[in-house]
């Protein structure tokens, strides 16, 4: 059996359709990542569009500086909306793609994403819930950055990262969190700083563990 007739069993949508599972096994393939690699960056030529079925995948913006802004997470069934809409326009990436954790997903060459709206609904209805759900988490994002405090926003992005994981410890640097939330590591640091004192969380070397939070 192969690997993707694998895939189809345990974690293609349960509602596709038998012929669309036969046609993703027929003309995709089966990509992974370890942690920090790339799927995709900015100014690329997207080929593919990504169904995530382990792992995580960190999607981030870039400003005309250089300067990165976390957007969202794809985890197992998601695809990203914002490669759908680039490829359905012929498009290059606007987006930088990176592995939260090691990945496996599987490639979709962009030539079908078209194609098999007109001829599977549940496909069609896939594509559609994905643009829902990413729009919505979209103004979730903009929401933090206008109307939340910078606090605000370190403590909702742990309590995000500690569920991606499922771990009450995180492994990341404050630079890292800084570059995610648009920001110095020194506010972050500062910040980590006060919910240690405040008893949420327990700082260690590139490690967070959150107690009371």
């Amino acid at each position: 059996m192969s690997v993707l007739q694998q895939i189809e069993e345990n974690s293609l949508p349960h509602f596709f359709e038998s012929e669309l599972k036969s046609d993703i096994l027929e003309v995709a393939h089966l990509g992974k990542a370890d942690t920090g690699d790339y799927l995709m960056d900015i100014g690329q030529n997207i080929e593919f569009v990504p169904l995530m079925i382990k792992g995580s995948i960190k999607i981030l913006r870039e400003d005309e500086e250089g300067n990165e802004i976390f957007l969202y997470y794809l985890e197992e069934g998601d695809t990203c909306a914002i490669s759908l809409t680039c490829c359905l326009s012929s498009q290059q990436s606007n987006i930088r793609a990176v592995a939260e954790q090691y990945s496996e997903y599987i490639c979709i060459p962009i030539e079908y994403v078209e194609k098999w709206m007109n001829k599977y609904d549940s496909w069609k209805a896939f594509i559609m819930n994905t643009y829902t759900r990413r729009f919505n988490m979209l103004l979730h994002a903009i929401d933090q950055l206008a109307f939340k405090k910078m606090d605000e926003r370190l403590e909702n992005y742990l309590i995000e990262k500690s569920e991606l994981h499922q771990s009450k410890i995180i492994h990341i640097s404050h630079l890292d969190i800084a570059t995610d939330l648009n920001t110095s590591r020194e506010v972050i640091s500062r910040l980590l700083k006060q919910l240690e004192k405040m008893g949420k969380v327990r700082l260690g070397r590139n490690k967070i563990e959150m107690v009371n939070l």
